[in-house]
């Protein structure tokens, strides 16, 4: 058996103090680590004494026993081996490490740890120990700080709810039916269904039931529901993404109800936002994968966050990833008085872009300027290019943002300058053709149909594009133009009102 070594590092947005105050307790794992079932300090021996022993539990049901070999207090470093265990693990030596981030005044955390383990099964070890161990005890103490750490533990112990407080948007009635639910019961609630492909008509209000989360998954009460175009094509047909009956919707609010195994970085009562497939947000509880759940900051209201979370992040991917924008450059953005345009035509005005825009009418013009566009086409027939030409004195423009398809398919072509980005990221008019290469070669223009949900695929992405769209909001680079706002029954409506072009900025459901 030889030696292999195992490192992970994070970030952690706490202070140094608060982090080592959990870590140098040995058995503080119990609180904060997902993977732990049980754990106490063999002989009564303080958590913190040099020699003590930790003899736990995982929730697979293997046991460990591990023993403290160093604490130092000055350098924020903690040194234990494992004496035994059911695991084929030997010669485990494993150091955490702390060290002050002055930026924010968070904590980098470095954690390694070296061992051996039977010929063949390294890469198996390594994953457990690195990913299991390491990056899930990192999510762990994340969720347990976010809560209040040990004040709010002994807070929930006393009976005062799983970390509430001002600004939260909690409901102590879901504290306490989290508290009491059975980990296996359904959670009723309702759902708008899907009844066949068609108009708006297809969508039903009808009762449905959460499922209780299994490994991985996350059930949530939902409190706001965004609506979008995407859902649009989804009932329609247009994207085969569900098989009538079927909830459809793609973003949502609301509030944690409980965990299944495995999920660290989320806990009872968290308020929290998504915006991932499949389809199903149309609903007052549901249960989803718990990866592609973001916690929310206080300062971010549960409707700004539906209203924002599929959009927001369809900006800031479009913006920073799909391209990015640099000042000087000059975009067009379609539909720009629409939910996504709105948030593209603040966004790139803030970053130094010139902006022009296209609408259908003379009040969405008015919103679009107001939205930072310094031209606004106004164009009921998709015929705009001589226009954005003018504008560009005959150059044409560096980007073009294109949630229109089909119909725009040629005007977009002798609006584009030489070497221009084409992002076609929707189809109100319908799909795009197949595009013959030499039509693009002719500009050197770049045509590219990016996907969000590939964007948001992991975790720490996701977590990261969230908190860029919730600091541009802080920031005033974009804001919830939130105009329309139904009832969860009144989800045809909303359907009726996106198909008639009568809406402007975000379109929430309410359940």
């Amino acid at each position: 058996m030889g030696l292999i070594q195992v490192t992970r590092t994070a970030v952690i947005d706490a202070p140094i103090d608060a982090v080592w105050a959990e870590v140098r307790d040995f058995n503080s794992h119990l609180h904060w680590h997902p993977a732990i079932a049980d754990s106490h300090i063999e002989a009564g021996e303080p958590a913190d004494q040099i020699g003590c022993i930790r003899n736990f539990h995982l929730k697979d049901g293997h046991h460990i026993r591990e023993q403290l070999l160093a604490l130092s207090d000055r350098d924020h470093v903690s040194t234990y081996c494992i004496l035994e265990a059911t695991l084929p693990m030997r010669r485990y030596v494993a150091t955490v490490r702390l060290t002050p981030v002055t930026d924010g005044n968070r904590t980098f955390w470095h954690w390694r740890s070296t061992f051996s383990v039977p010929a063949g099964r390294e890469a198996e070890f390594e994953r457990l120990v690195g990913d299991g161990v390491y990056v899930g005890g990192f999510e762990g103490i994340r969720a347990f700080l976010r809560r209040g750490g040990r004040a709010g533990l002994r807070a929930r112990d006393s009976g005062q709810g799983p970390g509430q407080g001002p600004g939260q948007g909690r409901d102590p009635a879901d504290a306490s039916a989290t508290a009491v639910m059975s980990p296996t019961a359904g959670l009723a609630g309702q759902g708008v269904v899907l009844q066949r492909h068609g108009g708006p008509e297809q969508l039903q209000l009808q009762p449905i039931s959460a499922a209780a989360p299994g490994p991985g998954e996350v059930r949530l009460r939902q409190t706001a529901i965004g609506v979008n175009f995407i859902d649009v094509y989804i009932r329609r047909g247009d994207y085969p993404m569900v098989t009538p009956p079927a909830v459809i919707g793609m973003e949502a609010a609301g509030v944690v109800v409980d965990v299944g195994p495995g999920v660290g970085h989320l806990l009872p009562g968290d308020r929290v936002a998504y915006a991932c497939l499949p389809p199903g947000a149309y609903a007052s509880v549901r249960t989803l994968a718990a990866d592609q759940v973001v916690v929310l900051p206080d300062d971010i209201d549960d409707a700004v966050a539906a209203a924002l979370m599929l959009k927001g992040l369809s900006a800031e991917y479009l913006l920073h990833r799909a391209c990015r924008i640099a000042p000087g450059d000059t975009v067009l953005v379609h539909a720009a008085a629409g939910g996504l345009g709105l948030l593209l035509c603040r966004w790139a005005r803030g970053l130094g872009a010139r902006v022009i825009g296209t609408v259908s009418s003379e009040a969405k013009a008015r919103l679009a300027r107001e939205a930072g566009c310094d031209e606004v086409i106004v164009t009921a027939d998709y015929r705009f290019a001589d226009a954005v030409r003018a504008a560009t004195k005959g150059r044409g423009v560096d980007v073009i943002f294109d949630g229109l398809g089909r119909a725009a398919f040629e005007e977009n072509l002798a609006a584009i300058a030489m070497t221009g980005q084409w992002i076609s990221y929707g189809q109100a008019s319908g799909p795009l053709e197949a595009v013959p290469l030499e039509r693009l070669s002719s500009r050197s223009v770049t045509l590219t149909r990016p996907v969000l949900f590939h964007y948001t695929a992991e975790r720490d992405r996701l977590r990261r594009m969230a908190g860029n769209v919730f600091q541009a909001l802080r920031d005033g680079m974009i804001r919830a133009d939130i105009h329309h706002r139904f009832g969860l029954a009144d989800a045809a409506a909303a359907h009726a009102a996106l198909d008639s072009r009568a809406t402007t900025g975000q379109v929430i459901l309410l359940p």
